[in-house]
């Protein structure tokens, strides 16, 4: 069997995780705590400069908020 460069990289791609490239972290916090974290958040990392957003949220039965923000690694 002849092993080309192209077997290896086809093997290397499949090995490798799909990635969006996006950083994420996830809070969970009381109501008002949640809105200061978020406003923070965005606050350090402008929407227009690293694509910011809360990317989802719910609110869990003792009242508080878990909410997952994301946004790229870097701005241009």
């Amino acid at each position: 069997m002849v092993f080309r460069p192209r077997d290896l990289a086809d093997r290397m791609a499949r090995r490798r995780k799909a990635g969006d490239g996006y950083l994420r972290e996830t809070f969970t916090l009381p109501r008002e705590a949640a809105r200061a974290k978020a406003q923070a958040f965005f606050a350090r990392y402008p929407k227009a400069g690293y694509m910011s957003e809360v990317e989802s949220w719910r609110e869990l039965p003792g009242g508080d908020i878990e909410f997952t923000m994301r946004r790229l690694p870097s701005a241009d």
